[in-house]
């Protein structure tokens, strides 16, 4: 990262060329040098930055040439971003357009209530429906091309205000405005809280109330996007953050899609330049019709005509009764060792697009895989260790002391508490082998965040806590200065506002929440959301929090399901949701929308869209016969709701002690939190001692937590995912990287 030394190099060069003393050029060369030396040492350890340009200003600083550095950081930092992804996606120039119009409102609101109201009805069914951001960002476009169509180019006046109805042609810039309320409001599907809530009217039959619900919701969503603005000098401005899905789509939630190529794609219908793209003419709004039309009729061979295309395991169809074949080949539940599908479904549905994230990233990714899901996993099943004999290989569920899905009621009283004596009776909780390292990986993961972004990224953010806006002064940042901010004080007012909500949520009703508990709960948030967004924002994977959230509550507020599941949501979600808005916020950065029009914008669509899917859950709960019922006509079984309920006994009420404890059957995975702080400290010494080897590229947090969603993932879909990765993003990238 770059603090403002780039004015300085221009600077000094006016003065170089018209020093007539040896030594006033001497010392201007210093000067120089001294500053490009400054530029090379905080993007050294960078894994985004091409090393042919660090090379380049490894030589000039060898050589003390200060006329050719400043030449070099001009060409790759100046005029535009230092990184190629940004450079070939992003404009380095702005256009004067609106955003903040009554168009842009309008249907931004509407779209927002619509996909708020559908996700929330259909995440009670299964197989739930999914509106994703993705699907609005391309409705948006032709109802804005019909607004036009429709409304008049006239100025009128109410109330002494005046306003047009269409203030020229729909542009990109309120096409940014309406997918980011989406984004803000349904981003990651139905509201988190809404599942809280089900389990607690269902299962422990609590009902606290319209405004307990509404409040519990618009806390969660909004204190998460106060934590994202006061974050942003460190996930937003600076250039080294460029958050791949934001550039061309598919960030780590597959749900969410918004990006700025599709944007341009959408509002640019000229032909490619065939000297910049290899030869290519076609335009890329020709081009993405001629994918989208193609995918379409694709889908319909995988998804109904041959389903054996999604999971392609031939070897388990030659000998499907034999159970060591079906554990290294099969793709549901084994290892999935020869990975072939042609389902873009199966291969992007839990990591999103496989196109995004750099190749260091997957490879990262796929080396923590093999090492620990493919060959640790394998000598700890077929050894039996944790009885992994008589359990399966894969799986999402937990298992009793008779290989049998885990019955949680078994455990449980006529009040749907914790039964200590039906518990000894029935049966301890048993873990497949993969479901088991994957706890271990999550508890290596957050000790290796902590460890790694102190060391790696330590110094830029010590430097950045007394940086004002101008800290980052890079092509974007300077033309989003001519805009006014959103101050600093409005997103932390909002942050404490939030927050003293949250304490009346726990405090003024019967939650068994204790206040105490929540400061801890909302230090988790404020701790990690910098380090996952650091890791996020260069890679474009997120690494959770929900295995840290339910560890801790677990053997802090130990037999209080419900003050558990509150603990996760403020927690984890906090988090979550500020990432989702960062996301955004660098959208708008990008495409360079006012920051004050994203604000409200963000701000109105969360909490609108709580109240819109807290009234849609009541509804529901209220009007459809035998909800949330394995037996409902309609398939309305709330399959989110009940695996939150069945986490809400594993860990609020058997907890973790029984567990990871010393004695308990999986405690040697306590481990794993020292060897996630110990092994950052290691490659960041390699690195630094060879800071143009492979060491850069190695990142640990990836490597333990890139897998963290298997299971339910599997073996197979990280392969497929990790070998479509591989081709497009090394093999065809370092061939046809102007088309690429």
């Amino acid at each position: 990262m770059v603090f403002g030394i780039r004015r300085r190099h221009e600077a000094e060069m006016v003065e170089f060329e018209v020093a007539e003393s040896a030594s006033e050029r001497e010392i201007l060369r210093s000067l120089g040098v001294a500053s490009l030396t400054q530029f090379e040492k905080m993007h050294r350890l960078d894994p985004n930055m091409p090393i042919d340009e660090l090379e380049q200003i490894d030589a000039a600083i060898r050589e003390g040439n200060a006329e050719k550095g400043v030449e070099i950081e001009h060409l790759i930092v100046e005029d535009n971003s230092p990184y190629p992804e940004v450079r070939s996606t992003v404009r380095n120039y702005d256009v004067d357009l609106p955003a903040n119009t009554i168009r842009a409102w309008v249907i931004g609101m509407v779209l927002c209530t619509i996909g708020s109201g559908v996700n929330m009805l259909f995440a009670l069914r299964n197989p739930s429906v999914v509106v994703t951001t993705y699907a609005i960002q391309l409705v948006a476009y032709p109802i804005g091309l019909l607004w036009d169509l429709i409304f008049p180019d006239r100025t009128f006046k109410v109330l002494g205000l005046s306003f047009n109805l269409r203030p020229g042609k729909f542009n990109f810039k309120e096409h940014v405005i309406i997918t980011v309320m989406s984004n803000a409001a349904y981003g990651g599907g139905s509201l988190y809280a809404t599942d809280v809530i089900i389990v607690q009217q269902v299962w422990y039959k609590q009902f606290f109330g319209w405004a307990w619900q509404i409040l519990f919701g618009i806390t969660t969503l909004c204190m998460g996007y106060g934590l994202a603005g006061l974050s942003r000098r460190f996930l937003v401005w600076p250039a080294s953050m460029i958050w791949p899905g934001t550039l061309v789509g598919a960030v780590a939630d597959p749900n969410t899609t918004q990006n700025c190529a599709l944007f341009y794609t959408l509002h640019d219908h000229s032909k490619s330049d065939p000297e910049s793209a290899c030869g290519w003419q076609i335009g890329r709004y020709k081009w993405f019709l001629i994918v989208f039309c193609s995918a379409f009729v694709w889908y319909w061979f995988p998804g109904w005509i041959f389903q054996g295309l999604s999971y392609f395991c031939w070897v388990t169809w030659i000998a499907p009764e034999n159970v060591i074949v079906n554990q290294l080949f099969g793709g549901a539940s084994g290892y999935g060792l020869l990975p072939i599908s042609l389902d873009w479904t199966i291969i992007s549905g839990y990591l999103g697009s496989p196109l995004i994230p750099p190749f260091y990233a997957i490879a990262n990714t796929m080396v923590g895989l093999i090492v620990f899901f493919i060959i640790i996993s394998i000598g700890l099943h077929y050894s039996g260790h944790w009885y992994a004999a008589y359990l399966p290989v894969s799986s999402a569920q937990s298992f009793d002391n008779r290989g049998q899905v885990y019955n949680v009621s078994a455990i449980l009283n006529e009040n749907f508490h914790f039964d200590a004596e039906k518990y000894f009776s029935y049966s301890p909780l048993y873990l497949p082998t993969q479901f088991a390292l994957a706890y271990g990986l999550a508890f290596a993961t957050v000790s290796a965040i902590v460890v790694h972004v102190a060391l790696y990224h330590g110094r830029t953010i010590k430097a950045q806590f007394t940086l004002a806006r101008d800290q980052e002064d890079d092509s974007h940042m300077r033309m989003m200065k001519k805009y006014r901010d959103a101050e600093d004080w409005w997103y932390a007012a909002l942050f404490a506002v939030m927050v003293a909500l949250a304490f009346v949520v726990v405090c003024a009703w019967p939650t068994d929440f204790p206040w105490w508990a929540l400061i801890v709960c909302l230090l988790i948030p404020i701790v990690f959301t910098i380090p996952i967004g650091i890791v996020q924002a260069i890679t474009n994977i997120q690494l959770g929090l929900n295995v840290l959230t339910e560890y801790v509550v677990g053997y802090m507020l130990e037999g209080r399901p419900l003050a558990m599941m509150m603990f996760k949501n403020y927690g984890y979600l906090c988090m979550a949701q500020a990432l989702f808005f960062a996301s955004d916020m660098k959208l708008g950065h990008y495409m360079k929308v006012p920051p004050r029009t994203m604000f409200f914008a963000q701000l109105t669509a969360s909490i609108w869209s709580a109240v819109i899917q807290i009234a849609v859950m009541n509804w529901a709960l209220d009007h459809i016969p035998d909800i949330c019922t394995a037996n409902q006509q309609h398939n309305y079984s709330c399959p989110n709701a009940k695996v939150f309920y069945t986490a809400s006994i594993i860990w609020g009420v058997i907890g973790p002690r029984r567990m990871f404890s010393a004695g308990a059957l999986y405690s040697s995975l306590q481990w794993f939190w020292l060897l996630g702080a110990v092994v950052p400290v290691f490659t960041w010494l390699m690195a630094r001692k060879y800071p143009m080897s492979l060491w850069r590229y190695v990142h640990i947090p990836l490597l333990f937590g890139g897998t963290g969603y298997l299971p339910p993932a599997t073996v197979y879909i990280y392969l497929c995912w990790g070998i479509v990765g591989t081709v497009f993003n090394w093999f065809i990238k370092r061939r046809l990287k102007a088309w690429w």
